[in-house]
């Protein structure tokens, strides 16, 4: 396991391989850092489904509305197209690079309607840059996240078993 620099602003999101340590950016995109964290603490991403994932670019997850696939709600056929229950937030654009391991907010075609989707690049995808706000970087895990079963949406998707603020956890 990597050293901790600031546990508040480091998620663990344990995948069906092993844990997956993502450092929040939180000076660069504070808004977009704290719903993750109120997600996690609220335990609203444990069970929700990778419901896009395109190799060679990207796995998409979060929609905790339609993708928690231990909820009687779920629909693999509206996963996507959900978010929480928490108000869309303000597109936090900078010019860091969506880089392979960064998290990237996923949004509807307004740049204001982030809510609880991200998606974690599987490689340098720059043409997204200025685009979608970046508001964490993989630490360490990317190797699990390599692994994510493909699909749009998956046959058997893989889902976030528990996503969790690293300053929780015991």
């Amino acid at each position: 396991m990597p050293d901790i620099k600031d546990p508040e602003n480091t998620i663990i999101l344990t995948l069906k391989d092993g844990e997956v340590m993502i450092e929040l950016l939180a000076d660069v995109a504070p808004k977009h850092a704290e719903r993750m964290k109120q997600l996690a603490r609220d335990k609203a991403y444990d069970n929700v489904a990778f419901h896009r994932v395109i190799d060679g670019f990207m796995a998409q997850t979060g929609d905790v509305e339609n993708a928690n696939m231990a909820s009687p709600n779920y629909n693999p056929r509206r996963a996507g197209t959900g978010g929480s229950q928490y108000p869309d937030l303000p597109a936090e654009f900078s010019k860091l690079p969506h880089d392979r391991g960064t998290l990237g907010a996923a949004r509807s075609q307004n740049p204001n309607s982030a809510n609880s989707q991200f998606f974690i690049n599987f490689r340098d995808n720059h043409f997204l840059n200025g685009q979608y706000t970046v508001y964490g970087r993989v630490i360490s895990g990317m190797e699990h996240v390599d692994k994510i079963t493909r699909g749009e949406p998956p046959a058997n998707p893989d889902r976030m078993i528990t996503v969790r603020v690293a300053a929780d956890v015991a």
